[in-house]
Order: structure tokens, then sequence, then C-alpha cells
């Protein structure tokens, strides 16, 4: 099971940026599909955004689309997730992950039967 570390969380007012990192150990070596997934108080996980490493594409939440960018830097084994133009709803905990299995596409944001990290809450309020 791979250690996924995130990072980048806080508290930022609506309308800011933030950007989250998530260390993916052995990126660089395996093939894998990554994204994001967040948990807001007292609602379902869903995904936000993930990577199908065989086509190289991404896809997005329709309630994120043009507001957050997921990309990797395979050489560093770090996965990211630019949010811009945050909304209080984007207020979660967010958690990354990443799995050989090929779970990625527009209807499946994340891989429910796998793993993810600790997650790092993220606070948009004024």
């Amino acid at each position: 099971q791979v250690q996924l570390v995130e990072s980048g969380g806080g508290l930022v007012q609506p309308g800011g940026s933030l950007r989250l990192s998530c260390v993916v150990p052995g990126m660089s070596l395996d093939v894998y599909d990554v994204g994001w997934i967040r948990q807001a108080p007292g609602k379902e996980r869903e995904g936000v955004a993930c990577i199908d490493d065989t086509e190289d594409s991404a896809y997005y939440a329709d309630s994120v689309k043009g507001r957050f960018t997921i990309s990797r830097d395979i050489a560093k084994n770090t996965l990211y997730l630019q949010m811009n133009s945050l909304q209080p709803e984007d207020t979660a905990v967010y958690y990354c992950q990443a799995d050989h299995t090929p779970y990625c596409s527009s209807e499946t944001l994340y891989y429910k039967r796998g793993s993810w990290g600790q997650g790092v809450q993220v606070t948009v309020s004024s």
C-alpha cells in the first residue's frame, strides 16, 4: 500500500487560490491513476479530479471545472491540485489518491475500493 502525504491546505478567502500537493512514492516508476477526493461536513466523499495515466487525460467534477487544475510532476513524485476562485462550498477535507487500477474516467473520479491519504483541511471563509 502506497503512503500518500497531502499538504497545502489552509484557510483562504472566497475568490482566493490554494495549491494542494501530494507525494506519491513510486509515481516515477509505476503507472498510477491519480486523483483528488474531498469530503465536506455532513456530505459524502466525492471525486474532485483525476488523471488517467494511460491516456494522460484529466477529468473534473462539474462543480470545479474551470476553477481547479490537476497536474503532476512525475519526476518529483508529486500530484497537485491548483484551486482558483475558491468558494465556501469548496470547504472540505481533501485527499489524494493513487492506484494501479485504471479507474479514472469521466464517470469515475475516484476509486472507492482504493485508499487515500490522511487528508488536509481546506476552509474557504471570509
